[in-house]
């Protein structure tokens, strides 16, 4: 009977210490990438405010030829919305607002994922003239991770995962744009 109350009390100091450890660790993760493409700020912007062109581009939307979309609102406008269902675990079901325009500048979306888990994250896409024919893109992921599974953050890589897609995406855009 010792040795089973020993390894309970081991047990229950392991855990003491990966709670009291994640209480103190990160919870909030933030990625950003960007590009320059060759083409007016004014064509660039009026291109990614529709969310039926980011399927084009983003590289969520091209892992799945079958996913299943669907659009609710005036798309390129505040409120407009896409959703996606997917059985790829990659791409899995969830929804994209549009929540704010900044005109031609700044667009504004929440992410909602509701599988293979259930999350919500902000994002943003925004745009800068860096001369006549030269626009720099951003685009930009962040959430947060609830306790105690920010834990998990350090080991995630959020910022190489999302980030990679991120920039494959905005590769892709600027191909379309510069085609």
């Amino acid at each position: 009977m010792g040795a089973i109350k020993k390894i309970l009390a081991a047990l229950i100091l392991v855990l003491a210490i990966v709670l009291i450890t994640a209480y103190f660790m990160p919870r909030n993760y933030a990625v950003e990438r960007e590009i320059i493409i060759h083409k007016p700020v004014d064509s660039v912007f009026s291109y990614v405010r529709y969310l039926k062109n980011q399927n084009e581009f983003s590289v969520w939307a091209n892992i799945d030829p079958k996913m299943k979309l669907t659009y609710k609102g005036t798309d390129g406008s505040v409120g407009a919305l896409s959703a996606w269902e997917s059985k790829v675990k990659e791409v899995g079901v969830g929804e994209q607002e549009i929540t704010k325009i900044t005109e031609g500048k700044r667009l504004d979306f929440a992410l909602r994922f509701k599988e293979p888990m259930n999350d919500t994250a902000v994002g943003f896409m925004s745009t800068e003239s860096l001369a006549a024919d030269q626009t720099k893109v951003k685009w930009g992921i962040n959430g947060v991770i609830p306790y105690p599974m920010n834990i998990m953050l350090p080991f995630m890589k959020m910022d190489q995962m999302i980030g990679n897609d991120l920039q494959k995406g905005l590769d892709n855009l600027k191909a379309k744009m510069e085609e």
